[in-house]
Parts: structure tokens; C-alpha cells; sequence
């Protein structure tokens, strides 16, 4: 299992539809992928729970990452996020 600690940057004004796209990243991965803040950990895969998270600038959420491509999953979905 891998982890990270990441800011989200600005994705609604980087991306045209920033929910959508992110769940097509991490759905390019075997491994489980979650977004962690607080008690709430979201499947990064699911469209309905990242719809729910939220994901907004300047929130610090964890990336936990768990299979066999994790390193690259958990390096993407930073990219992502922190609009590299």
C-alpha cells in the first residue's frame, strides 16, 4: 500500500470536467485507489463518490493506493490533481 499527502490545486478551472476525468485516470489502474480527508475515504473509481468529495482548491487529501501498479497509479492521480 502506498500513500500521500497531496493540495489539490485548481482543478475545476484546468480541466472541462474535472469529476469525469478523474475517475478516468484512476480507472486506467488494477490497483484500488481512494481519496482520504478526515473519516471520509472515497473509491477514487466511483463517479457518484467523488461527485460526493468534492474535490476542491487548496484541500489537503491523502491518495492511498493498494495492487500491483500502485507506484504508477499514486503518481497520476497526484499529476492530476495538483494540475501538473
Amino acid at each position: 500500500m502506498s500513500k500521500k499527502e497531496i493540495v489539490i490545486a485548481d482543478v475545476v478551472n484546468k480541466y472541462d470536467n474535472p469529476i469525469a476525468e478523474l475517475v478516468q485516470v484512476a480507472c486506467q489502474f488494477s490497483s484500488s485507489l481512494y481519496l482520504v480527508r478526515g473519516n471520509h475515504r472515497i473509491n477514487a473509481k466511483s463517479i457518484m463518490g467523488i461527485m460526493a468529495f468534492n474535490p476542491s482548491n487548496g484541500m489537503k487529501v491523502n491518495i492511498v493506493a493498494n495492487g500491483e501498479d500502485e507506484a504508477e497509479a499514486l503518481d497520476a492521480m497526484e499529476k492530476f490533481l495538483v494540475c501538473e
